[in-house]
């Protein structure tokens, strides 16, 4: 049928038939209409519709023009002096409601009066244009999270759940241990050296103290000795520097002599350092019962600063501040306790049947401490002073060996703990372990061209 027939027949059609044909009619006429072949045939048009429906259904999603989601706002506040947690979250802009119940979430995992000036804390709240039209206008949306780190590796966070009502997880990062290796040669002092070849001041403090026992600072250490340590360096999971470990090998090289120590750990979470016979390096008595003190005066005949006459001085004077710690330099019973004479404010404890020290001019004696009383090495037993016979405050410090006065510098220490047996054993294969260690690491290289340089790098850690 030609189309002059089919429109012939359509007005010949009654008007309820028309309403039916106005429903077909567009099938009719393109869909059982002028069959493809009837159509114009050219490869040019049909390449380009079926180019323009390929690109249709091959383009990706995201390539829509949509506006992007609107982002949580995230506020840290850095704690300041006297600032309670509650006037944090006010801070904030938090209302008190929402504070109060977060705070209470956070009780339950952390303390909250645990909070130090200079701490961070990170408030997270919800997108404004994601609030309720009448708060649409506000600058920050409700709270969503709240994280107080009060380090590195501890994290305390606490999330508002959708009934309106806050919960708190704490996390806390695993920590990794890496090893770093200096070495030097000595110049004008073991500390500027140490610090010049990159040893941190933390790490070059523990050295001092485990050689302290054999090594007089001031007297033993010479312009071309050497020194070497291994030490852990602890890091985050994130690959943040977190604090600095054990030192694990050290060894001073003076003059001709080599001293090495090792770190070990033996049973029942017993620690400390040993030469490589097993040896402690911790010895029964302490040469410098003092930190950061200056010898003034040695043992020996001297002309006497008050009395104007020559007299022996049987003990060390180590100069330093007034009301600086005295230390217990080994484990035993306080004998004495009182003022005695020229010595002013005075202690002598028992070591053991053979040895005994005595501690003169204190300014004051700890009060836990009393006639009587059992020490250990290292602890606090009174503080420097200058009562007595005294130019100024000091420590007069004497070694008694059978009741008779030695030269605290001079006089072979009694020896520490030395390992035996199985745990003898079990020391050497960590040392072999620890020289492998050290063997595997690079070559220490020089990370500063002087001390100043090196004390900013360290402090920049």
């Amino acid at each position: 049928m030609s189309w002059k027939q089919k429109f012939v027949f359509l007005k010949r059609l009654p008007l309820a038939a028309l309403t039916v044909v106005a429903v077909v009619l567009p099938l009719w006429i393109f869909e059982w209409g002028p069959s493809d072949a009837a159509l114009p045939d050219t490869s040019a048009s049909k390449g380009l519709t079926q180019a323009a429906l390929d690109l249709r259904a091959s383009a990706p999603i995201d390539t829509l023009d949509l506006a992007p989601l609107p982002q949580p706002v995230v506020q840290n506040i850095k704690v300041g002096k006297g600032d309670t947690l509650m006037n944090i979250f006010v801070k904030a802009g938090v209302a008190r409601g929402s504070a109060f119940k977060a705070i209470q979430a956070l009780s339950k995992i952390y303390n909250p009066k645990r909070i130090r000036p200079g701490q961070d804390i990170e408030f997270v709240f919800e997108p404004a244009a994601l609030l309720e039209p009448e708060n649409a206008d506000a600058a920050k949306g409700e709270l969503k999270q709240i994280t107080v780190r009060p380090d590195l590796l501890r994290e305390y966070t606490v999330y508002q759940l959708d009934d309106d009502k806050f919960t708190a997880k704490y996390i806390k990062q695993a920590i990794e241990t890496k090893l770093a290796r200096a070495s030097g040669k000595i110049n004008s002092s073991l500390y500027l050296s140490a610090v010049n070849a990159g040893v941190p001041v933390q790490v070059l403090m523990e050295l001092i103290r485990i050689y302290s026992w054999d090594v007089d600072f001031q007297r033993s250490i010479r312009t071309g000795d050497q020194f070497e340590v291994m030490y852990e360096r602890k890091i985050t999971e994130k690959g943040e520097f977190a604090r600095y470990g054990n030192i694990l090998y050290a060894n001073l090289k003076l003059g001709k002599n080599d001293n090495p120590l090792y770190y070990f750990k033996g049973k029942k979470g017993f620690s400390d350092y040993f030469d490589h016979k097993g040896r402690s390096a911790r010895k029964a008595l302490m040469r410098t019962p003092i930190n950061g003190a200056r010898l003034s005066s040695g043992y020996g005949r001297r002309r006497h600063p008050v009395l104007g006459y020559n007299k022996m001085h049987r003990g060390v004077d180590f100069a330093a501040p007034r009301g600086t710690p005295i230390f217990a330099a080994g484990s035993g019973t306080v004998v004495y306790r009182a003022r005695n004479g020229g010595y002013g404010n005075y202690i002598r404890i028992r070591h053991n049947s053979e040895y005994s020290t005595a501690y003169g001019h204190m300014k004051s004696f700890r009060r836990s401490v009393r006639r009587g009383t059992r020490v250990r090495q290292g602890q606090i037993i009174g503080y420097v002073g200058t009562t007595g016979r005294s130019t100024g405050p000091h420590l007069h410090y004497e070694i008694l060996r059978r009741g008779r006065q030695t030269n605290p510098m001079r006089v072979k220490m009694p020896s520490g703990k030395h390992l035996k047996g199985k745990e003898l054993a079990k020391f050497m294969n960590a040392k072999a372990a620890t020289e492998i260690k050290l063997a595997d690491l690079p070559k220490p290289e020089k990370v500063a061209a002087n001390a100043k340089r090196a004390k900013k790098l360290i402090l920049a850690k």
